[in-house]
């Protein structure tokens, strides 16, 4: 709305983009309905196509003000697959994001994920639903959160994201950092970082631009592994970096409420603390997971102790844990009994 470009730069914008779907929300309820309805024109003018898949609309969530779904409705009924949901935040202390949440979800699977090759055939080879990596990921540390009654911080670094999960006073937060991976978007890492940040974990002499090449390398082969003790310990450095900047990215996003009037202490009033603070907590955090392959299989468990050796699943199995969602107690069990440690006090 506010970025500067003009109307028709937005829509030619949106044409290019193809997304996959398009969450509207803005204002609570009862209040103005000028800003959603404007972006419901434009969105209606630019006249979008899904990217993948053809036969079906493109599916837009509406969970803004319940005052506006009239106007939004006759924008945008017709040329998309528009669904009203309940606003994410009707009052200024409250956000519901659950419906949003589940519908989001429920829509990558029906038109996403469904046009993966193979996909159908991997349905009929299971009875349990199937569900997306950061998904399944923190549904087993919500459960670890749950089930324990501590605030926990859980990262899953993979080959073309970095997923940070965090549960502090049980609220729930994760975000995924599409370009901070250890393989497809590895050369995005050294980009963001720079290869100075990179040169300072190692402990031996090289090149920047020796080392530009190999993670290029690594960028076009991203289904190799480390054959040296150089190559593995390049790609431990670059797990520093892409957690940290993951981290960060976080931290921005997990945050409390805005415009909210609060009730405060002596101490935080002197401290000026404000809704836009970050909810991670580091001198409140009880565990550290860590998950993904740079992680999991090191060769020596000390090698993994950028995070936290004490609750590191061997096996990399956080994401199957979650699959067991039916089944939470079980799911628990497994991933303390796969840890090195064993387990949170163990």
């Amino acid at each position: 709305m506010d970025d500067g470009r003009l109307i028709y730069q937005k829509i030619e914008r949106i044409r290019q983009l193809r997304p996959d779907m398009v969450l509207v929300a803005g204002g609570i309820d009862g209040g103005t309905v000028s800003h959603v309805v404007e972006i419901a024109e434009i969105l209606a003018a630019s006249d979008p196509h899904p990217r993948l898949g053809t036969g079906y609309k493109l599916p837009v969530i509406y969970c803004g003000n319940s005052a506006a779904r009239d106007q939004v409705g006759e924008l945008l009924a017709a040329k998309t697959d528009l669904k009203f949901l309940a606003n994410i935040r009707p009052v200024l202390e409250k956000e519901e994001l659950g419906p949003a949440r589940e519908e989001i979800h429920n829509l990558f699977m029906g038109h996403v994920m469904a046009q993966a090759p193979g996909y159908k055939q991997l349905l009929a080879w299971t009875h349990a639903p199937i569900m997306p990596t950061p998904a399944a990921v923190g549904k087993i540390i919500q459960t670890l959160a749950r089930e324990n009654d501590i605030n926990i911080i859980g990262v899953d670094i993979g080959g073309a994201t970095t997923d940070i999960f965090s549960v502090f006073d049980q609220v729930f937060n994760r975000t995924v950092s599409a370009n901070l991976g250890m393989s497809y978007s590895i050369c995005n890492v050294l980009v963001e970082t720079g290869a100075d940040n990179i040169l300072r974990w190692l402990p031996f002499t090289i090149e920047p631009a020796e080392l530009k090449n190999r993670i290029r390398n690594k960028m076009i082969r991203p289904t190799t592994i480390p054959h040296t003790l150089e190559d593995l310990l390049i790609e431990q450095a670059i797990a520093r970096e892409a957690l940290s900047l993951a981290f960060a990215h976080h931290k921005t996003l997990a945050v409390g409420l805005r415009g909210v009037q609060r009730q405060r202490t002596i101490g935080e009033a002197f401290q000026q603390s404000s809704g836009e603070e970050t909810l991670v907590d580091m001198m409140a955090l009880e565990m550290l997971v860590g998950s993904g392959g740079c992680l999991s299989h090191a060769p020596r468990r000390v090698q993994s102790a950028m995070i936290d050796d004490r609750w590191l699943p061997a096996s990399g199995g956080y994401p199957a844990g979650g699959g067991q969602h039916f089944h939470d107690a079980a799911a628990g069990g497994a991933l303390r009994h796969s840890s090195p440690g064993g387990g949170p006090g163990l």
